[in-house]
């Protein structure tokens, strides 16, 4: 199991996908330069979000990426497995390390992935979407820094 920038690249730009004026598609440059993403790094990310079903590309001078389902039924579970693999322990299982018995590392990273799975299931791209609207409405402070 390994989270990198990749997840949270592509969470990024599914919020801002989900958030879009009725579901209309987004150039992934606007996707790209609204979160100061790389452009290439997120074109690889779209494109394995649409091999997995999450987003959808429509070609011509109003294309770009949008979700090919409702918010609601993508979970970040599926968003971060479809970037990164399957959220299961990465070293510790018998075929990596030989032990046929298995070992007591194992139950820890095992109970650990199980966690993580429950937890990234537990949000919808839809919820984010909500939440990322509302503090896009909330008023930006500033809190001046302190001179030392």
């Amino acid at each position: 199991m390994r989270l990198s920038a990749r997840s949270e690249y592509g969470l990024l730009a599914l919020v801002d996908l989900a958030t879009a004026p009725d579901g209309a598609p987004l150039a992934s440059r606007e996707l790209s330069s609204t979160r100061g993403l790389p452009p290439a790094f997120l074109d690889q990310l779209l494109a394995d979000l649409r091999r997995a079903g999450i987003v959808r590309a429509t070609r011509g001078a109003r294309g770009g990426f949008a979700l090919a389902r409702d918010a609601s039924a993508i979970t970040a579970l599926e968003i971060v497995e479809a970037l990164e693999g399957p959220v299961a322990p990465s070293v510790c299982t018998p075929d990596m390390c030989g032990r046929e018995g298995g070992c007591a590392a194992e139950t820890v990273w095992s109970s650990v992935a199980a966690a993580v799975r429950d937890a990234l299931s537990g949000f919808t791209l839809a919820e984010l979407a909500s939440e990322q609207a509302l503090l896009d409405r909330a008023p930006l402070t500033c809190t001046p820094r302190r001179s030392e």
